[in-house]
This record gives C-alpha cells, sequence and structure tokens, in this order.
C-alpha cells in the first residue's frame, strides 16, 4: 500500500490519474496534506502545489538512495514515482521514460536492490552546476552505489569515506546529515571503525532531528555497542545497550515493522544471554523465530535458530546440561540454510559449539564413542575454516574446547586423550598471550593444569617436566588476573603439586 498525502486543491486531480489506471486504487490511497501526522513508516508521497516530495526512507528495507526532491508534478512523473514505489519498475520506467534524471534514478536504484552491475562515475565536474541539495544528493548517491551496489569498477573503502563525509558536510539539513551519518556509520561498523562510528552516531543524534532519525541511529548505536563488548563484560556498557535497545524496540513497534522487530528481539536475547537472564532470552528468541516464520524470510528465521542454539548452548555450559540437545537441534535447523559456501564463519562457529555439544551432550555410556567421533568431526570443520593464520582468535578458542572435549571423550587406544588436549591447550596458548587476552589466557592455564593430572608419564623425567611446567603456568595464573575465584584454582593447582613433590624426593 502507499499514501500520497496532498493539497485540497490537488486531491481530485490525483485521484483521476490514479483511478484511470488499473486496479491502482485498491493499493495507493489519497488523504489530505492535514493528516501527514498519521504517516507510519516510509510508504508514502507528498504533494505539496505543484511538486512532488519523497520523505527520507530511513528504514531498511530499500537502499538508501535519494531521488531528486522535490520532482515537477505532472502525470508522469507521479506515476512513474507510485509504480517505482510499489515495485514496478517495468511501469516505472515506462512513465519516466521522458525524465531523464527520474529514469536514471530509478534504474540505479533498481540496479542497487536487485544485485545488477552498475558503473560509479565519480567524475566531479558536472556538480559545479548542480543546487545545493543535488551536489549533497550526488555525494550521498556515490556513496551508496559504491558500498551497496554491484559496481562494474572497484570503489576502495577510503573512497566510500570520503564521498559520506562530503555529503555530510554539504547536506542542507540535519535531517539529510543524520540519514547520511546513518549509512556511513554502518560502513564504520561494518570495518569496525567502532569510536570513529560511535562519535559519528553521538554527534548526529544530538542534532534537531525527527523521531525517525534518532532511533535509526540509535538502531546503528546500540550495534556498534554490542561490538565493543568483550570478556569481561562492561556492566555499565550492558545497561546502556538495555536501554537503547529496548527504546529502539519501541520505536519499531509504533512503526508495525514486524522484520525490525524481530532483529531487535534477537539482539535483546544476546543481551539477556549474556546478562544469563536465560529465560528471559528465551521469551525473546521464541518471539523472533515466529514473527520470522509468519514474514517467510528464511535467512533472518535460521539466523534467529542460530541465536537459539547460542542461547540453549550457554544456558547448558552454565550447568544445564539438558539444554544441550535443544542447541544442537536449533543449531542443526541453522545449518540448513548456513552452509559453508554460503556462510563460511556461521557455519564453522556452529561447527565449533556442536563438537563441544557432542563431547558433552548425556547419553547412555556405550553411545559415546559415536558422539566422540561426531565431535571430532565437527572440531575438524571448524578448525578447517578458522585457520591460525587466517582466524588466530577463533583457532585459539576452539583449540581450548577442543581440548576440554578430548577430556571428555572415552579412552581411546590408539592414544591418550589428555596428552593430546595438552596439545590443543599449548597452541591456543601460543596465541593467547598474556598482553592480549590475559583472561582468556588465565582460563586454559587452569584447563591445562586439570588436564595434566590426568596424562599417563612414560618415566619421571617425563613426570617431573611436566610438573615444572605445571608449577610455572599456575604462577603465571596469579600475574593474569584479579578474579578470586581463578587465583584459588591455581592455588589449588600449586599447593596439590607441591604435596606430590615431596612424596617424589
Amino acid at each position: 500500500m502507499l499514501t500520497i498525502f496532498a493539497t485540497t486543491d490537488k486531491i481530485l486531480d490525483i485521484q483521476e490519474i490514479i483511478d484511470a489506471e488499473f486496479r491502482l486504487n485498491e493499493i495507493v490511497s489519497i488523504k489530505n496534506l492535514d493528516s501527514i501526522n498519521e504517516a507510519i513508516g516510509s510508504n508514502y508521497l507528498i504533494i505539496n502545489q505543484n511538486e512532488i516530495k519523497n520523505p527520507i526512507h530511513w528504514s531498511n528495507e530499500e537502499p538508501p538512495y535519494l531521488l531528486a526532491n522535490p520532482i515537477d508534478l505532472n502525470k508522469n512523473n507521479l506515476l512513474a514515482i507510485i509504480y517505482f514505489r510499489l515495485n514496478n519498475y517495468e511501469k516505472a520506467y515506462e512513465f519516466a521514460e521522458n525524465n531523464a534524471i527520474l529514469l536514471t534514478d530509478i534504474d540505479t536504484f533498481n540496479c542497487i536492490k536487485h544485485g545488477i552491475a552498475l558503473n560509479v562515475d565519480i567524475d566531479i565536474s558536472p556538480i559545479e552546476s548542480f543546487q545545493k541539495f543535488n551536489i549533497y544528493r550526488h555525494w550521498h548517491n556515490l556513496a551508496i552505489k559504491s558500498y551497496y551496489g554491484e559496481t562494474i569498477n572497484f570503489v576502495n573503502v577510503y573512497q566510500i569515506k570520503n564521498f559520506y563525509e562530503k555529503a555530510i558536510d554539504l547536506a542542507p539539513n540535519d535531517e539529510y546529515c543524520a540519514f547520511s551519518a546513518k549509512h556511513f556509520a554502518s560502513l564504520l561498523l561494518d570495518v569496525d571503525e567502532l569510536e570513529n562510528a560511535a562519535t559519528l552516531l553521538e554527534n548526529s543524534i544530538n542534532k534537531a532531528i525527527s523521531d525517525d532519525a534518532k532511533y535509526e541511529l540509535k538502531n546503528i548505536q546500540y550495534g556498534v555497542w554490542l561490538k565493543q563488548l568483550g570478556i569481561p563484560y562492561d556492566t555499565n556498557l550492558l545497561e546502556k545497550i538495555k536501554t537503547t535497545l529496548w527504546e529502539v524496540l519501541q520505536y519499531y513497534e509504533k512503526q508495525q515493522n514486524q522484520v525490525q522487530i524481530a532483529l531487535i528481539l534477537i539482539d535483546a536475547a544476546q543481551i539477556a544471554n549474556i546478562s544469563e537472564s536465560f529465560t528471559e532470552s528465551l521469551g525473546y528468541i521464541n518471539r523472533a523465530v515466529e514473527i520470522l516464520r509468519k514474514e517467510d524470510i528464511p535467512e533472518l528465521l535460521a539466523n534467529a535458530q542460530y541465536r537459539k542454539g547460542v542461547l540453549f548452548y550457554t544456558w547448558a555450559q552454565n550447568g544445564s546440561i539438558q539444554f544441550y540437545k535443544p542447541a544442537m537441534e536449533a543449531y542443526q535447523e541453522a545449518l540448513k540454510v548456513f552452509s559453508y559456501d554460503n556462510a563460511p564463519d556461521v557455519f564453522a562457529e556452529i561447527q565449533h559449539h556442536l563438537g563441544v555439544i557432542y563431547s558433552e551432550i548425556p547419553d547412555e555410556i556405550k553411545k559415546k564413542g559415536l558422539w566422540a567421533a561426531v565431535s571430532v568431526s565437527s572440531f575438524n570443520q571448524a578448525l578447517n575454516h578458522f585457520t591460525r593464520e587466517t582466524h588466530p582468535f577463533e583457532y585459539a578458542m576452539i583449540c581450548n574446547s577442543y581440548a576440554n572435549a578430548l577430556t571428555k571423550y572415552p579412552p581411546s587406544v590408539k592414544g591418550d586423550n589428555y596428552a593430546k588436549a595438552l596439545g590443543f591447550y599449548r597452541q591456543a596458548l601460543e596465541i593467547r598471550s598474556a598482553e592480549e587476552f590475559p583472561y582468556e589466557r588465565a582460563l586454559t592455564m587452569l584447563n591445562f593444569l586439570e588436564a595434566c593430572w590426568y596424562v599417563n608419564h612414560e618415566n619421571e623425567l617425563q613426570e617431573q617436566t611436566l610438573f615444572d611446567e605445571m608449577t610455572a603456568k599456575a604462577k603465571e595464573v596469579h600475574q593474569l588476573t584479579t578474579d578470586v575465584n581463578l587465583l584459588a584454582d591455581a592455588q589449588r593447582h600449586l599447593n596439590k603439586i607441591q604435596e606430590l613433590s615431596k612424596m617424589m624426593v
């Protein structure tokens, strides 16, 4: 549906144009401009005097490409824009054929939306004769074509950033400035320039902008904060995320934007999961799954199932082992969409978690060997993608998990699982340095120490060598963390080593 808000003197003429098109009046309604406050979302046009005005399209459902604004009101221009907004490009092209600028804009939008290759011409000479809005529009659209489009010619990220910066500097008002800033911040988020993105968003939110602008910017802002979260979690940052997320959720509910509501709920589930509010997290993710099933968006539904798997996995890791099975089932649903070919990072992360689940899942003793075999297969698939050279952080994390799993497999006839585990712990520790990852290094060292007690030694020299390594690692934990529980665990190992050393003398 599309709504046109028009001045009283134009309503009859517009209605006549729409009625002349087959069944167009069934999906296009006309209201008096005085009722513009009733507009929801961005699927509307404004006609005032002899001009067609396109509102800023703040939602993420369409490419953020800007048409000329305003556009002269005549029958062909009006029908071209109406059909364009209704995604009927064949009719839009037909009515725009005598307006070269509008025709080019509609075609460019269509190319961006449907992944059709387009050329990005960065020649700046023509813009000297443009009016102020069109100069701004030129730079904004250059950035949008380069960032979101399937471009024939390569445009690097530094050029795209420059396009956005020029657009922001030349924006005719704060609203358009915020519109370009939103998408510039999305780019900065994608390339991990989180501090720059946070500063840009904060400055934009503080300007005189509409609620649509403010909440769309806040949607990107909490996404930046989410990416800044790390272990151990900053409680103040978590609270900021929760507050902002709730504000944005309420905004999208007023807009009746079901897809965005589902996406916010997925993020809310993640935050509740981090806060160990597992029941609350499950409520959010189940609601998101229900919405996305109704909206019939398989990729987003698969993402929700993946997040549901993460929730159950975390819940099980916190002692409720009955949730390993629903975690496995949710992950397997996600893998119906996320294959290695189309989503290698997600596929490999799921395989990592499945490797852990298969090693932990409660079952009969006689089936443990089978679970161990599929666990090994999952870890190997994860490590095939997250290699030491390409993804060192993830590689270390998987090595640590794989080592933990080895200590839970049934005894192997081909070797000592605990000795194999020590090898993977050592690989993780080569990456988890004291300078970069002190907390993760301490955890891995404590896992290493625990496994050491079960290793079979061939001789006393090997045993003493391992005790020396254990002593060094237990002492290092005291230099890596102030966590009282971790320190107590390290001291427990030290005390046990000292007792055994006395017995060996």
